[in-house]
């Protein structure tokens, strides 16, 4: 590994570190109660590295390394195999890291929803997914990323995962995360128009 790649390591096990002490202040203390100094503190860091991290205590939230995961995973599948393929491939790739992370995610989740800070970021969060996920279609069907088609499917495979997520919450995490965003998926019929998009003729761009 390179230098670049330790330290870039490095950095993310740091600030997943900084991420894990900051949700159990913010379970014990409540988030508006939790400062970042405080947050800094249990870290083992001062207020300044805190900083260097994350700009806000929002973003000590939702920062995740989903994006390049997801992205990397999409991006795998040959160009053989159909859209709808692809989507399967992901769910099953980003089953093991549910099983992992599951604590944080359902953490992360929830405080994205009960607090008013972070839920007004959360559109900006489903803003940058749709523009990643219609880059991919894009590269995979000839056209281009703000193709308005592209966007909506796009919105479409977030809504219906962003229910399903929601539906998890609501069992308090304790059902699979994955089958209810696949079955999610089923009823918004995706997969069949992803397939169809693919295969109709491409435009000129």
């Amino acid at each position: 590994m390179t230098a670049t790649g330790l330290r870039e390591r490095k950095k993310l096990k740091t600030k997943e570190a900084i991420q894990r002490e900051a949700l159990r202040l913010f379970k014990e203390r409540g988030y508006s109660e939790t400062t970042i100094e405080q947050i800094a503190a249990a870290a083992e860091i001062s207020p300044s590295t805190f900083f260097n991290y994350f700009p806000t205590k929002e973003d000590v939230v939702l920062f995740d390394r989903y994006d390049p995961m997801i992205f990397s995973m999409m991006t795998s599948i040959p160009a053989s195999e159909p859209l709808s393929a692809v989507l399967h491939g992901l769910l099953n790739g980003l089953a093991g890291v549910m099983e992992r992370d599951h604590d944080v995610i359902l953490a992360r989740s929830k405080l994205s929803l009960a607090v008013p800070e972070l839920r007004a970021r959360l559109w900006e969060e489903i803003e940058k997914a749709r523009d990643l996920i219609a880059s991919i279609l894009a590269s995979r069907t000839g056209r281009d990323a703000s193709d308005f088609e592209l966007r909506v499917l796009a919105m479409i495979f977030l809504t219906a995962t962003f229910e399903a997520i929601l539906e998890w919450i609501r069992q308090d995490g304790r059902g699979d995360m994955i089958k209810l965003v696949t079955q999610a998926l089923d009823l918004a019929q995706i997969g069949p128009r992803l397939d169809e998009l693919e295969s109709a003729p491409r435009k000129a761009r």
